[in-house]
């Protein structure tokens, strides 16, 4: 068993719900060899300085994050999306200890599993992020507006997407019309959807 991360004992030290089950997951990482890691404010879990696991809590549950989950072969077809545009991590959720405990075998095979893809080096085949389909209500403010247009085509591809999902999402044309002129001010301003 790998040696425990004094930053994961504090944090584990502060954690309240999920506290039993994340001290289990935990000692199934380091049964496996990983080395573990306090980032982004989560245990994360490590081979060779590669980032392939991470621990979650969530207020139904918490999880284990296969960071390029994408790449395993889920016989047990327990891995899940955590979110619709999500392409490359997969999660297993648990709502207690006995379910982990239940898995466990399960759970080792798919960790050696991610080891022996990275290992391999092999990588996730992310959908072309260059070909965004706008709403058609945003496509238009594009077309009448070409210093919004300029703008757009300057922020980063990342805020470009969340820009687009976040107009695509609703499903009332009045609702996207909202959203998109909310936004108009922060494009022509060069920010994200999130930057102040």
């Amino acid at each position: 068993m790998n040696k425990t991360n004094s930053k994961v004992d504090q944090f584990l030290n502060k954690t309240k719900k999920w506290r039993e089950e994340m001290d289990v997951l935990r000692a199934i990482m380091l049964d496996c060899g990983l080395n573990e890691e306090l980032k982004w404010g989560k245990p994360c879990y490590m081979f060779d300085n590669t980032n392939l696991f991470i621990l979650q809590g969530f207020k139904e549950f918490c999880a284990l994050l296969f960071t390029n989950g994408a790449l395993l072969n889920d016989a047990h077809n327990i891995l899940e999306k955590p979110g619709e545009n999500t392409q490359a991590a997969r999660r297993i959720p648990f709502t207690g200890v006995k379910q982990i405990m239940e898995k466990k075998g399960v759970l080792k095979s798919y960790i050696y599993e991610a080891i022996e893809v990275e290992k391999a080096g092999l990588k996730v085949t992310f959908a072309d992020k260059t070909s965004l389909v706008f709403p058609e209500e945003f496509q238009i403010k594009l077309d009448e507006n070409p210093a919004l247009k300029s703008a757009f085509e300057t922020l980063t591809p990342g805020r470009q997407r969340v820009y687009n999902m976040y107009f695509s999402a609703p499903k009332q044309s009045k609702t996207r019309i909202s959203r998109v002129e909310q936004c108009i001010p922060k494009i022509l301003d060069g920010k994200g959807i999130n930057d102040r």
